[in-house]
């Protein structure tokens, strides 16, 4: 991280590994061998760096053409057309993940990651919009795009290949799969929420955030919208038991091993999370957290 000149300062790196990082990838792909988790490592590191370094930088995140002016590069290092420029420090390492990734899966896996990925990008134009109009999105528009701007599927994306198995495009596709990826990825998305409010509260009035969302949208309380959240919780994790029973009846063993990457990624998040000074210490104190069983 340190090398690739990601970071802007060393306050940026010492906050880096303060966090502990580094227990998220190792949480969510927990049978991976070693050469695939340092793969899946490095990029969770990129997207932290890009969302710390330019998504929340005043000078870029709060901007939605300084935003739009920065993809082009990031785009070309994605598709492989052109040498990112020598001081392009997120386009170099971008470049150098897509090799490494390349080189361990097929085509069909590599061309899932870089939707994947270009998705994500392009939905921090419209982040950067909401923050530039001081704007709270509705609950509509924000559901639909937490999935996206989250890069939760782009590291979905990554089960497979880092798992050393392949999903045949027709299956991961299957209604079934792409169901599950999606609440997998609001569970991910909405625990995030919860425990980022107060982190994001202090340093973008926490408007991309479920909890702010349902606050503005239904005019509730604070608490009232953390139970409202909790709600929403529990009823994905209710469509996703049954969700799964229907794909069982069917499902090759690639697919049932993806979906058993989904729920260590579930799990594993809320377990990083809970031990992270990223978002535990932004909290009162006080605050009484649950304990994982």
């Amino acid at each position: 991280m340190t090398a690739s000149n990601m970071l802007p300062s060393a306050d940026s790196i010492e906050h880096f590994s303060r966090s502990e990082l580094g227990l998220l990838p190792a949480r969510t792909n927990p049978t991976v061998p070693r050469a695939s988790l340092r793969l899946i490592t490095d990029w969770y590191f990129w997207l932290w760096a890009f969302d710390d370094g330019f998504c929340e930088n005043e000078r870029t995140g709060h901007r939605a053409a300084a935003v739009a002016r920065a993809l082009p590069s990031l785009l070309e290092s994605l598709d492989g057309d052109r040498d990112p420029e020598p001081g392009d420090a997120f386009g170099l390492a971008l470049r150098e993940l897509l090799d490494r990734i390349s080189a361990m899966a097929t085509p069909a896996q590599v061309d899932r990651w870089r939707s994947a990925v270009k998705e994500y990008l392009f939905a921090q134009i419209w982040e950067a919009a909401n923050r530039e109009a001081d704007l709270i999105p509705s609950l509509e528009e924000y559901l639909l795009m937490r999935r996206t701007t989250g890069a939760t599927y782009t590291c979905f994306a990554l089960i497979d290949i880092g798992g050393g198995y392949r999903i045949e495009t027709e299956d991961w596709y299957h209604p079934d799969v792409r169901t599950l990826s999606d609440l997998a990825c609001d569970l991910v998305g909405w625990d995030n929420d919860l425990l980022s409010y107060a982190k994001e509260r202090r340093t973008d009035k926490a408007r991309h955030n479920l909890v702010t969302v349902l606050a503005n949208e239904k005019s509730l309380s604070l608490q009232e919208a953390l139970l409202e959240v909790a709600r929403m919780h529990h009823e994905a994790i209710a469509a996703f038991v049954d969700r799964r029973a229907a794909m069982e009846t069917w499902a090759p063993p690639a697919v049932r091993k993806y979906v058993r990457g989904l729920e260590h990624w579930v799990r594993g998040h809320i377990e990083f999370s809970f031990g992270s000074a990223r978002f535990v210490h932004a909290w009162p104190d006080d605050t009484c957290w649950p304990q994982a069983v």
